[in-house]
């Protein structure tokens, strides 16, 4: 494959010739790092495999996108091409200009060591070798399939860092002290661990589970951190102790489609939630672990359902022309009147405090964020 033209416009795409990512991005074969992935379709996941097909193996190893390479506990590279999986991604190559975005929060500087959380398919510990030296980068994942095939390609490309693995997210302590963790991967609240693998003066960079929230934060004398959300947003993948995620609440999911429950009207219309990021946001934070969905009915109305492991469910249609929506909610809280409550915040002032919020995090990892007297704790 002539992947080097390729790899120069995907450069010329999310960065510039005065950054420091620029040659790494143009010295950097993607495509050496997913040699199958999933592509998503009506009845699954179907594996694509790169070598059969060059041409489109290129156009998606250098696209500005993102490539799912794990469904549930199988990974694309152990499928048959064409084969269709169910489940939910639990592993990816993400868009390099999301791993970009990521790798600039944490200034990276020469010299500094960093710890690159979740290896995935090992791309962006490659840019952070070209960037640092391998001596400098460890990469880490929870899965030890995709640390041994992250192993071989980075040596296929000449690099070798350090590669780990381990659960992040474990009581055990990180193999080494960093002065940089970036984190490719999301997690309901700092780790202790992470804050006691960090260097003094060190630099973290994360997402917050179930939101669109960077945090970045800088290691403070106490042990904690202190920081900011990001203006950015970006969402990955939670973190995960196990080989899938929990199952899909489906049950949950029959119970809100076939039950009245409390019957209300709102004013507003149906909104995507998950795509309205300041208002997802803002809803995971007061109530973490909604489930989204949306559907549109046959006769063209707008649907959305939510629901809860605590069995907590909500349903709301509006009528195909109209604006006003009836909602009917169950279980022990009411979903729907959570989110209203964020929705008319965010009309009634124009934004969510949670983009620009101040963020302190405690040694043992408690997280506050602050912004204009509204306050949250993870």
């Amino acid at each position: 494959m002539q992947w080097r033209p390729r790899a120069a416009a995907l450069a010329e795409q999310i960065a510039h010739p005065g950054s420091p990512w620029w040659m790494p991005l143009h010295e950097t074969p993607r495509h050496v790092f997913v040699e199958r992935w999933f592509i998503a379709g009506p009845d699954g996941w179907t594996a694509v495999d790169g070598a059969a097909d060059t041409a489109a193996w290129a156009k998606a190893a250098y696209a500005n996108t993102t490539l799912v390479t794990r469904v549930g506990s199988v990974h694309a590279d152990h499928v048959e091409p064409g084969q269709v999986v169910t489940g939910q991604p639990t592993s990816s190559s993400t868009l390099p200009g999301l791993v970009l975005t990521m790798l600039r929060h944490g200034r990276l500087t020469p010299g500094v060591r960093l710890l690159d959380l979740a290896t995935g398919s090992g791309f962006s510990a490659a840019l952070a070798c070209h960037r640092l030296g391998d001596r400098y980068v460890t990469t880490l994942d929870v899965d030890p399939y995709l640390t041994q095939a992250a192993v071989v390609r980075l040596n296929r490309t000449g690099m070798h860092p350090k590669v780990v693995t381990a659960d992040a997210t474990a009581e055990q302590p990180l193999p080494g002290e960093y002065d940089r963790i970036v984190s490719m991967v999301s997690v309901p609240r700092i780790p202790a661990s992470w804050l006691a693998a960090l260097a003094p003066g060190g630099r973290l960079v994360t997402t917050i589970a179930g939101t669109g929230l960077i945090v970045t934060a800088d290691k403070t004398p106490d042990g904690g951190a202190a920081g900011q959300v990001e203006w950015d947003r970006a969402a990955f993948m939670q973190t995960r102790s196990t080989p899938d995620y929990a199952p899909a609440l489906n049950d949950l999911f029959t119970t809100a489609g076939n039950s009245d429950g409390d019957v209300t009207v709102s004013p507003l219309p149906v909104l995507d939630v998950m795509q309205a990021w300041e208002v997802w946001s803002m809803l995971t934070l007061t109530v973490p672990g909604i489930e989204h969905r949306n559907g549109t009915g046959d006769d063209g109305s707008r649907m959305t359902w939510m629901l809860h492991p605590d069995g907590s469910w909500a349903r709301a249609r509006t009528a195909s022309g109209e604006r006003t929506t009836t909602v009917h909610q169950g279980g022990p809280r009411r979903l729907y009147d959570a989110l209203e409550a964020v929705r008319w915040r965010w009309i009634e002032h124009g934004e969510l405090p949670v983009y620009g919020a101040k963020v302190t995090v405690s040694p043992g990892g408690e997280t506050m964020l602050t912004r204009g007297g509204w306050t949250a704790t993870l």
